[in-house]
């Protein structure tokens, strides 16, 4: 990472946790801002625009999922990295589903969150310097992904940051076999083991908003026992 210290907004409404991730990612060179519940954490992270967010799922006022779903909802792109008690891999699919980029279970050990919070901003500094003045097109479709900006025969479309930059991946590597464990290591940087139903469930998400049938997509299409394929469509 670069050397500009990085700010963390923890959010929990255990003081042991925000105190004990605050004096770990001090120790690592990170400024922190805390908050204790979700519509105190919405406020703080729209006035402050940290660097990264730890949002805990379960939070007095305003849960996780609704401050993250709003920020996103918002076109604010802060990296959050969702806290939960919760193991069960429907809600880890359901936490990246919306907009999340990383999923934490409790408990786990400072020294690992500390390794995530450094390998998201890894992988958004790098997904921001990657960004270059290009127009992707394929089809109808056209994406313009320095602004953030997809168009299906001149409509636009809205998309979370995460089927985002999933479509801009698949443009980029047109007619190409993408393995679902590519796609993981790539996009979201991090190795889910078995958790692989997350690009099923952002492929789907795609597919309803650039395919006219969902059943017979054109543009992303599944291989069998492997992954997907962006096929180009030449009009």
């Amino acid at each position: 990472m670069d050397s500009v210290i990085k700010r963390v907004l923890i959010v929990d409404d255990e003081q042991p946790i925000r105190t004990l991730l605050e004096y770990n990612l001090k120790q690592n060179q990170f400024e922190t801002i805390c908050a204790e519940d979700g519509e105190e954490a919405l406020e703080i992270a729209l006035k402050e625009k940290p660097d990264l967010i730890l949002l805990d799922l379960m939070l007095p006022k305003m849960d996780g999922v609704t401050v993250c779903k709003t920020l996103r909802q918002q076109g604010i792109k802060i990296p959050i990295i969702m806290l939960t008690a919760k193991g069960e891999e429907l809600d880890k699919v359901h936490g990246l589903e919306i907009g999340a980029d990383d999923y934490m279970t409790k408990p786990f050990s400072p020294r690992e969150v500390v390794a995530r919070v450094k390998a998201v901003l890894r992988r958004s500094t790098d997904w921001s310097s990657e960004i270059e003045d290009e127009i992707l097109t394929a089809g109808l479709l056209t994406v313009y992904p320095e602004k953030f900006e997809v168009y299906l025969d001149q409509a636009q479309l809205e998309f979370t940051p995460k089927e985002f930059e999933l479509l801009v991946y698949f443009m980029q590597n047109k007619n190409r076999v993408l393995s679902r464990e590519q796609l993981l290591s790539t996009v979201w940087n991090f190795a889910y083991i078995g958790d692989t139903r997350i690009v099923d469930v952002h492929v789907g998400h795609l597919r309803e908003k650039i395919e006219n049938d969902t059943k017979k997509p054109l543009f992303i299409k599944t291989v069998r026992g492997i992954g997907y394929k962006f096929e180009e469509q030449k009009h």
